[in-house]
């Protein structure tokens, strides 16, 4: 079956599949009434890589997205679970129409936002059309708050990647500060003066992925200051009481000759950042058993990083739950699978919906005992990381099971 007639297909799967769903989400998606605690902000990561974008197509060819990746995969061990197929189909989210059928099942759960992964290089920017023409253009986008995470991370030829030759180096995540004052620029304008716009404290959220690189970027640690300074007075500018500016803290690194900051905990307070999370637990959690690494260990490492992430960060830390790991689709499918770095990892099995909701638990346990936080807020690694393993999206073996759990842990008793 073409890529074309699969989709097709899949679309038609998708229809069909809700009505034979238990009394489970499915069944709560057709009404507008929902007990879902708003104590607590529950907001996943979006990765906006499926709907054609000009760069991808003179990388891949006319029409291609990562759903190319998805399809194709396929087990590379005993008891694999590859390919992984959404139940709604191969959509296009740049469609407003396939967006509200998203927001509407997020937002029925319980979700709070999305965060979605923002890319813009100096040369401009990349992959916008799931936000500002899916999401944007949804007639239900105020059911659901979105939140930008600059993902200024260098952008590799990882789709898919060799494993006998190193990736090659698309569009570098460094960017000059002109470019950084064009980015906040947009941001303000476009993103925070919408209605939608997620708010911290009356402040709009924005995140930053590899806060080292900005560092780098605008050329140390008084050159970065200000910048974020420079950004918070256009924000107060526009209307709003401040910027919440968030750090995710993974694999931070300090410049060479950077004498006057330590560590991280010193570089985050001369930065004035508000408050830090974490993308995905493999930033914390190392995967020890391949070719499969159980779910119940990953999270088990990851908790106690958190436990006392906020001590050693010096700002509050927003926990994080990970759906689960295996960015096999994303290696070379004729290529043998060993263990050979990213993305030639260990995969993460053991994630069912049941072991979610515990560690949905087990974050929500740790909000309540969090005396330091204004705000009950959790990150979930993600909404559609489906080359990576890690989504909450439906797809034909779970169905809506991780949503549901969603609902389960945060309604309303």
């Amino acid at each position: 079956m073409s890529f074309t007639d699969r989709r097709t297909f899949m679309g038609a799967l998708g229809a069909t599949a809700l009505a034979g769903l238990p009394c489970t989400l499915a069944e709560s998606l057709h009404t507008t009434e929902h007990a879902v605690s708003r104590e607590y902000d529950v907001a996943a990561y979006y990765f906006g890589n499926y709907h054609v974008d000009p760069r991808n197509e003179a990388q891949h060819g006319p029409g291609w997205t990562e759903w190319r990746l998805v399809e194709q995969a396929r087990p590379r061990f005993k008891g694999h679970l590859q390919p992984k197929v959404p139940l709604w189909g191969y959509e296009d989210e740049s469609n407003p129409t396939v967006f509200e059928r998203k927001i509407k099942a997020a937002s029925s759960a319980g979700l709070s936002a999305f965060i979605f992964d923002w890319y813009w290089y100096d040369d401009g920017p990349f992959l916008q059309s799931a936000l500002e023409k899916g999401y944007l253009g949804a007639s239900n986008r105020n059911d659901l708050k979105f939140a930008i995470m600059w993902a200024n991370h260098d952008w590799f030829d990882i789709q898919p990647a060799k494993l006998s030759s190193s990736p090659r180096l698309q569009f570098p995540g460094k960017v000059t500060p002109e470019t950084f004052r064009t980015i906040t620029d947009h941001v303000v304008e476009t993103y925070f003066k919408s209605s939608s716009y997620w708010m911290i404290d009356g402040c709009p959220y924005f995140s930053i992925y590899e806060l080292f690189n900005f560092v780098a970027s605008m050329g140390g640690v008084a050159g970065a200051a200000r910048a974020i300074a420079e950004f918070r007075q256009k924000t107060k500018a526009a209307g709003f009481r401040d910027l919440h500016f968030n750090a995710v803290t993974w694999g931070v690194k300090l410049l060479p000759g950077q004498t006057d900051v330590p560590d991280l905990k010193v570089l985050l307070e001369q930065l004035q950042v508000d408050s830090t999370t974490s993308y995905v637990w493999l930033h914390h959690a190392q995967l020890p058993d391949f070719p499969v690494t159980e779910y119940s260990a990953m999270a088990k490492t990851y908790e106690a990083y958190r436990e006392t992430a906020s001590e050693k960060l010096g700002k509050p830390y927003f926990p994080n739950v990970s759906v689960g790991w295996d960015s096999s689709p994303r290696a070379c499918q004729s290529d043998i699978y060993i263990e050979k770095g990213y993305p030639f990892l260990p995969v993460v099995q053991g994630n069912t919906p049941e072991n979610f909701g515990k560690a949905l638990r087990s974050a929500k346990d740790f909000l309540d005992r969090r005396s330091d936080l204004k705000q009950k807020i959790l990150t979930i690694n993600s909404w559609n990381e489906w080359t990576e393993g890690s989504y909450l999206e439906p797809d034909t073996l779970n169905g809506y099971g991780y949503l549901d759990q969603i609902r389960k842990v945060f309604s309303v008793s």
